[in-house]
């Protein structure tokens, strides 16, 4: 969440950030439930204070005195009034906080200003996305692509979009996810196996709740959640704690199938590996301190490229406009591989700075080198995720006998070149 003071102070900056974006929250109704929460709260301690002095009073007269019952009949009196104003003040306050969770956080002034995908800046490139690529296919075209991932066998053990990956695929997942840990430890991220599922506190200290509950999985019996990425028990790793400046960066990788219903998704664009239910991916997260993490957001994106570059993809930076970021995000950058078969870029990681939106949610601090307790910054990018990548290593890397080429970099885990029918 925002500062509230910063609310309070400068509404009409936040408001004028705010528009920039594709959320809308009410801000005059927000301060609104502020000033009249401060105020039931005023009352309720007023009349505590009230209360306590009473008592004191009483405990100078005289037990069992015309005065001293007088004064008992006055303090159950006002103990009642206290109970039904702190009751006020507690529903006021929960007001407040529902809708001060619906404001989004402000993007940072270095994020292009614009209405949509289109207002994206492209960045940059690496390779060669107009090179021949001439036996590349549409991955769910190609002729054993339906064998080596069940889709229709997924659709009768769960549904559509949670396929099964079988011999040789089920060992690319397998070893992509290995390149992907390998490559993020060699950056200086440690690794952690986090739960995947979450309380709604957790999602919501991330910002999924209440921006995207209609996108995820939940046990209602348990009030628990699907993760629809590592992110979000990793980022609460450190919930309601404070850490040392020292400490600052910590960076943490994690491997994690996700869950996402991606509810109204359909069209061409989410045919095969384009749109899962379910998906493997590598999440990189940091906790830096909030001088540092525009730069390590920088480093995080540099080390997700590094990971493209040896797989050999052909891949381009976005800086993601202010209509275009998510709701707990102030900057944000999408990479996208190209996809020679469907001659379309996909997206495979989105790296992320939300300074001290999720923090300040989680109450995650550190104490600087003056003893001060300062709200954290959070960053996140996927490092990668699986099925995009492997849509464009199968369609780049298709063969003229009908086998895709391994890249090297993974072949240690392959233990072989090629994989595939050979016609």
């Amino acid at each position: 969440m925002i500062d509230i003071k910063l609310l309070r102070e400068d509404t009409d900056r936040i408001r004028s950030a705010i528009a920039t974006k594709k959320f809308h929250c009410d801000l005059d109704t927000v301060l609104g439930l502020d000033a009249s929460r401060r105020e039931k709260i005023t009352e309720a301690e007023r009349a505590r204070a009230a209360q306590k002095a009473a008592n004191t009073e009483m405990a100078g007269l005289v037990k069992g005195s015309p005065e001293f019952l007088e004064k008992v009949k006055e303090m159950k009196e006002m103990a009642a009034q206290a109970k039904d104003l702190e009751a006020d003040a507690k529903a006021a306050d929960a007001a407040f906080q529902a809708a001060f969770l619906e404001i989004p956080n402000l993007p940072d002034s270095s994020v292009p200003v614009g209405k949509g995908e289109n207002d994206n800046v492209v960045a940059s490139t690496w390779g060669d996305a107009e090179a021949a690529f001439p036996h590349a296919l549409p991955h769910f075209d190609i002729p054993w692509f339906e064998s080596r991932i069940d889709f229709a066998r997924g659709v009768k053990a769960t549904g559509a979009g949670f396929p099964f990956y079988v011999g040789e695929m089920s060992r690319l997942v397998r070893a992509l996810v290995n390149f992907f840990l390998q490559e993020a430890q060699a950056n200086g991220y440690e690794e952690v196996l986090p739960p995947i599922v979450v309380n709604a506190e957790s999602a919501t200290a991330t910002g999924q709740l209440p921006d995207k509950e209609g996108q995820m999985y939940v046990d209602e019996n348990e009030g628990l959640y699907l993760i629809p990425t590592a992110e979000v028990p990793v980022t609460n790793f450190y919930r309601d704690e404070i850490l040392e400046a020292g400490q600052l960066p910590i960076c943490r990788c994690a491997y994690t199938p996700c869950f996402r219903r991606e509810a109204g998704s359909w069209g061409a664009h989410v045919r095969g590996l384009n749109r899962l239910h379910q998906f493997d991916k590598v999440e990189l997260v940091k906790w830096t301190d909030a001088e540092s993490s525009m730069e390590e957001l920088e480093k995080l994106r540099e080390n997700v490229e590094g990971t493209l570059q040896k797989l050999e993809l052909p891949y381009r930076v976005l800086r993601m406009c202010t209509g275009d970021i998510g709701f707990p995000h102030a900057k944000q950058y999408d990479l996208e591989v190209f996809a020679a078969g469907q001659k379309r870029w996909l997206e495979v990681s989105s790296c992320s700075n939300f300074t001290d939106f999720q923090a300040r949610r989680a109450g995650i601090r550190y104490r600087n080198a003056d003893g001060k307790l300062i709200t954290a910054h959070t960053l996140n990018g996927s490092g990668l995720a699986v099925p995009r990548v492997l849509a464009a290593l199968l369609e780049n890397n298709l063969q003229a006998d009908g086998r895709v080429k391994v890249p090297e970099c993974l072949q240690y885990w392959m233990r072989q070149s090629y994989v595939g029918e050979c016609h």
